[in-house]
């Protein structure tokens, strides 16, 4: 995960136009007003879902958890996650690899198995990051994360390669090779970060190599590729020696954070500061799809296997209702150039820095330890219930769609980054009580809807509404949660409507109605037909 790597992102004139009519109010200062206009009737084709297509985790033992495993249940059901991906599959405390005492590999796909059966038990693939290297076929002895991944090249490729082999052809004859072509994997993690590997570029190609070779000679059809680099690095790069080499390149799969400077702060101590760019993270995927529509292999799918707001395990934003709206502004920017945007990640049961001692502390996932559902959790729950077919929309910070039994979803939002800049860094800033300022009003306006009754339903993320964290601000913050403690943050921020009404559509086809917005707030509204 996360990136000291702070690439500059070279796009061009690349601008989304929102029309906004703006009317003077009293004090004779401008207040906007929004309008989001469709037509019932009118559509776009389908909802192109990405969004959902993936989701990160720490690392392949924490998946062995009974919370975990909870956890990712609940998220499957409600956000309808495809596939996971996350590091450590191959590391020691997996029990992977071993040789005897004549250096014969020895291999032991037990605790795998116990964690890819569940996965799929729940109706999820996994997305297989080949990393990191078992210490018994490891050159060196340089790991990262407390539970010491080590990342080094292997002593020998040879050995490296009847790794693979031998692992790929186990998840064939348990699960079935119509099964696995369905699966992706991805060479390693971050290779261009020295923290994540020891070793040369030249040397991850050459373990790229390796590789795709022991895949490809289990079954021509599965999919492998890389470089699953830092800060959207090595993409030409990649592609160039694949092509030059003749190596087959299934997808290209990188990350990107929207921090502009600071580091992989596990203590949360150095700080990070989040990027005022408005293309930050979406500018770098937008960046990686025209390298690949510019080189030998335009029709590469793009996986960004990692991305959020931050790359730290001790950010607060990640905990704040701001990054709830930072999510749908970013994939909205994105739409159909990438295959995948994988959120990093869905549980703060993530152990790189060690266990954590506070509820909240910044994490990444989208639920805490004791299964709160963060803002941000929302902002994909609301994304699944968007229906099939979405309708024409000119505004960009909306999605409204409609389903085959005629129901209508609108997901609008607002996003404002008000962090103050280069002088305060996130560990400071989000940890406070940020009251969100009005942004004016929201006139929604449908045309087109078959006559009729209809149940109105009103979502909302934002301060204060599915807000855990400010609901902890407002306990002083205690250092451990009892059950009632965490029962209650779970009953002020579930989910649930903020109001429902029965309308009634006239022969006409038209229904508007106005909302006053703030600060990164975030309304779903759902109608359904009775």
């Amino acid at each position: 995960m996360k990136t000291k790597l702070l690439i500059p992102t070279i796009i061009g004139c690349l601008f989304f136009n929102v029309a906004l009519s703006q009317s003077k109010n009293t004090n004779n200062s401008f207040i906007k007003e929004r309008i989001i206009n469709v037509d019932f009737n009118n559509t776009s084709g389908k909802l192109n879902t990405m969004f959902k297509e993936c989701i990160g985790a720490g690392r392949a033992n924490e998946g062995l958890r009974a919370d975990w495993q909870q956890q990712l249940a609940i998220v499957k059901k409600e956000c309808d996650f495809r596939y996971i991906r996350m590091h450590g599959l191959l590391t020691d405390d997996m029990g992977v690899y071993k040789e005897d005492s004549k250096g014969n590999p020895q291999y032991n796909f037990q605790y795998i198995d116990v964690l890819y059966d569940y996965i799929i038990s729940i109706g999820m693939k996994p997305f297989v990051e080949l990393g990191f290297m078992p210490s018994a076929l490891a050159s060196g002895s340089k790991t990262i994360f407390w539970w010491r991944g080590n990342v080094t090249p292997p002593k020998d490729y040879g050995k490296w390669e009847g790794l693979i082999r031998n692992m790929v052809l186990h998840f064939t004859e348990r699960y079935g090779s119509d099964e696995i072509k369905t699966w992706y994997f991805e060479v390693w993690n971050e290779p261009n970060l020295s923290g994540f590997w020891s070793g040369t570029q030249e040397e991850y190609f050459k373990l790229y190599e390796h590789s795709v070779r022991a895949i490809k000679s289990v079954n021509k059809e599965y999919r492998v590729g890389g470089p699953a680099t830092a800060g959207a690095a090595w993409v030409p790069e990649m592609i160039d020696f694949c092509r030059r080499n003749a190596l087959p390149l299934d997808f290209i799969s990188t990350h990107s954070y929207g921090v502009k400077q600071g580091f992989l702060d596990e203590s949360g101590t150095v700080g990070t500061i989040l990027d005022k760019n408005k293309w930050s993270v979406s500018g770098d995927i937008l960046n990686s799809r025209k390298q690949i529509s510019d080189s030998p292999m335009p029709g590469l799918e793009l996986h960004y296997t990692e991305w959020s707001s931050s790359y730290t395990p001790a950010d607060p934003i990640h905990d704040s209702y701001h990054q709830a709206s930072y999510v749908l502004e970013k994939i909205k920017q994105v739409g159909d150039k990438a295959n995948s945007m994988s959120y990093w990640v869905f549980t703060d049961i993530f152990e790189e820095a060690g266990p954590r001692f506070t509820p909240f502390h910044g994490g990444f996932g989208l639920m805490n330890y004791q299964g709160i559902k963060k803002s941000a959790y929302y902002s994909y729950y609301f994304l699944n219930k968007l229906g099939e077919t979405e309708l024409v929309n000119s505004d960009s910070s909306s999605w409204a769609c409609k389903s085959k039994n005629g129901n209508i979803q609108v997901l609008f939002w607002d996003f404002t980054n008000t962090h103050p800049g280069d002088s305060v860094n996130n560990q400071v800033y989000y940890i406070r009580d940020l009251p969100a300022n009005p942004k004016g009003k929201v006139k929604l306006e449908i045309s087109g809807i078959p006559e009729g009754k209809y149940q109105f339903e009103i979502y909302k993320i934002g301060y204060k509404v599915n807000d855990p964290y400010s609901t902890y601000l407002s306990m002083n913050k205690p250092n451990q949660l009892t059950k009632q403690q965490a029962d209650y943050i779970k009953k002020q921020n579930d989910g649930s409507p903020v109001s429902k009404e029965n309308i009634k559509v006239n022969s006409s086809g038209v229904y508007s109605r106005t909302f006053e917005i703030r600060e990164n707030d975030i309304f779903f509204i759902n109608i359904v037909r009775i």
